[in-house]
């Protein structure tokens, strides 16, 4: 499905350089999927034809993100605040994605440092395996030998 944006006010403001004035259009993702208006970067379909400048101000007002517990143990995790009453009640989202991307980074390399210590680990336990004598081959034979044993004190059960 094509994603397309409806444009109906008089200046729009994309991002990569895309400056749209006046005109009610379509702008599609994709070139040449859109049948009215062909959509290239830093360029403009009205009064301005350098497309750096619009003709209105265009103001930009900051989201602002109430954190969750999780989020605030990622912000003390990471190192972004000393004490959970220093975070405020209202962030940037920006920082929440900063602390959640340090976080995974973090938590990455602390599986990679445990797979590292089992692989360690496999390898001391299979050493002393093999200073007992016990191999895989040696514990099925053994496991298959009390199976038969079995089996056959019960068919002898059976018989009288």
């Amino acid at each position: 499905m094509c994603k397309m944006l409806c444009v109906r006010s008089s200046v729009l403001r994309l991002g990569l350089g895309f400056t749209i004035h006046h005109a009610p259009q379509i702008i599609s993702r994709w070139p040449g999927w859109s049948s009215r208006v062909p959509c290239h970067p830093c360029s403009s379909s009205g009064q301005n034809p350098s497309g750096f400048e619009p003709s209105e101000k265009v103001h930009r007002i900051p989201a602002q993100y109430k954190p969750s517990k999780f989020d605030k143990k990622i912000l003390l995790w990471t190192g972004r605040f000393k004490s959970m009453e220093e975070i405020p009640s209202l962030l940037p989202p920006e920082m929440i994605a900063v602390s959640r991307n340090k976080a995974r980074v973090k938590a990455c390399y602390i599986m990679i440092g445990l797979t590292i210590v089992a692989c360690f680990a496999v390898i001391v336990s299979a050493k002393r395996a093999v200073e007992r004598h016990e191999s895989l081959t040696s514990l099925n034979l053994a496991k298959k030998a009390k199976w038969r044993e079995e089996a056959a004190l019960a068919a002898q059960s059976k018989s009288k």
